[in-house]
């Protein structure tokens, strides 16, 4: 007997979301005095007795922190069924030069597409990575949080945040997951492509590659998507079924 999907309602809400960022500025000299200094004081704990030149460190990781890097592409993936009853993902990439046109336009696309008090975010690693990120890069640009981002003084079972990797732990806290190998152990199409985290940077600053880097973050969505259904023993999207949206 072939398994169908649950009721479109368990699943019209959920967005799915990557996203890729850089360092604020190409190069620790392009820094404003006073955050290279800041920078220079955070790389004293980020070098672990490692001899790493300040400009080295600064453009291997400064990306990953909020305070010293940026937003460049914001990927999000909505299911829905088509005629045929038949589960589709659409998948569109956020991305420009400019992160505040960036976020505000994240915020109009889920504004015009769901219903902003229900939505639940879904991501993997994303509760500790993604999520706060988009959160203090809104509040740096001085946009409002909308309403699936408010999490200030809600209860934990209040906030409809999902995260595929927490998910696959059941619990157990002592290791990380990836998603790469999270794809491999299901039988999941990889979604790393030519490029991986490590190389966004370069690829953004180097290569003008913000087209590649948008490709590399669909593909993410698409591989949490995946994971999160099976997961939930559901079946996967068929790549007939994946719609890319510019």
């Amino acid at each position: 007997m072939k398994k169908t999907f649950p009721a479109m309602t368990n699943l019209k809400n959920l967005v799915f979301l990557d996203i890729e960022t850089v360092s604020g500025q190409p190069n620790f000299e392009s820094l404003e005095p006073g955050m290279q200094a800041l920078w220079e004081k955070k790389s004293n704990f980020l070098r672990r007795d490692e001899e790493i030149p300040l400009d080295k460190l600064y453009f291997d990781r400064a990306a990953i922190y909020s305070e010293f890097g940026k937003i460049i592409c914001i990927s999000v993936g909505i299911l829905h069924y088509d005629k045929e009853e038949q589960l589709n993902i659409r998948i569109k990439s956020i991305k420009s030069d400019n992160e505040s046109e960036l976020l505000n336009e994240f915020v109009t696309l889920l504004h015009e597409k769901m219903d902003e008090n229900n939505i639940q975010l879904c991501g993997h690693n994303a509760k500790e990575f993604d999520f706060p990120y988009i959160c203090r890069r809104m509040i740096i640009n001085g946009i409002a949080l909308p309403p699936y981002l408010q999490i200030a003084g809600k209860k934990p079972w209040e906030i409809k945040h999902l995260d595929t990797m927490e998910m696959w732990k059941f619990g157990d806290y002592k290791s990380y997951t990836s998603l790469a190998l999270l794809t491999e152990v299901f039988e999941i199409p990889s979604p790393k492509d030519d490029i991986d985290g490590s190389d966004v940077n370069r690829v953004y600053y180097h290569e003008e590659g913000l087209e590649r880097i948008a490709e590399y973050c669909n593909r993410d969505v698409l591989a949490t998507a995946q994971v999160y259904l099976k997961i939930q023993a559901l079946e996967l999207i068929t790549e007939d079924h994946v719609i890319f949206v510019n």
